[in-house]
């Protein structure tokens, strides 16, 4: 069974010098391109030779040599975001130009490695698959549900009071949606009957 993926805690640097260049690897939890994008905007030294990046969101990647050599650093980059099992991530690499050339491989392994260090240095979390629940309830069994919810590890993520009850929008960890749904009918003697969203 493969180990579920990982997106950082928090952003997160890691510097190496190598042969004279120096190289800032820059990281960070992302859950959209847009955020992505933003973070390279705002990480990117305009006076550093190259600021090559990557990112993976899901099936969602992109990566850029910014005038390196094609493939000896974007990709490189997203191959040690994908052998780090991350995801929800994205990575800056900025390299500030030493004098000596190091040649494709050489670029590649810096690049790649800088990234790959960042990464496994990072403090992580693992990526949880959710879902959510539509439940409908009485107002005399609110505040029960809402309490078992939430001690089923459920979030209320949305609740709108109606002239019958409140509905609810619950989200919680994909494995627990059914126990959740299983509770609310039992406690309710099945009057409550919740209904997947997603």
């Amino acid at each position: 069974m493969n180990a579920p993926l990982e997106t950082l805690a928090s952003p997160w640097r890691h510097e190496e010098d190598i042969r004279k260049s120096r190289f800032l690897a820059q990281a960070a939890p992302v859950g959209s391109i847009t955020e992505a994008l933003a973070f390279i905007e705002t990480v990117s030294d305009t006076a550093a030779t190259h600021n090559c990046w990557s990112y993976r969101i899901g099936d969602a990647y992109r990566f850029n040599d910014d005038g390196e050599p094609g493939g000896t650093a974007g990709r490189p980059m997203l191959q040690a975001i994908d052998g780090q099992g991350c995801d929800r991530v994205v990575v800056v690499v900025t390299r500030w130009y030493g004098g000596i050339k190091l040649g494709a491989g050489g670029l590649a392994r810096a690049y790649g490695g800088t990234a790959a260090e960042c990464l496994r240095l990072a403090p992580r979390v693992a990526i949880v698959a959710t879902g959510r629940l539509f439940i409908h309830c009485d107002f005399a069994e609110l505040a029960l549900v809402t309490a078992r919810i939430r001690e089923m590890d459920g979030v209320l993520e949305q609740e709108i009071f109606v002239a019958d009850g409140a509905e609810l929008t619950v989200l919680a960890p994909a494995d627990r949606l059914d126990a959740i749904a299983a509770r609310m009918i039992d406690l309710s003697r099945g009057r409550i009957q919740p209904r997947r969203l997603d």
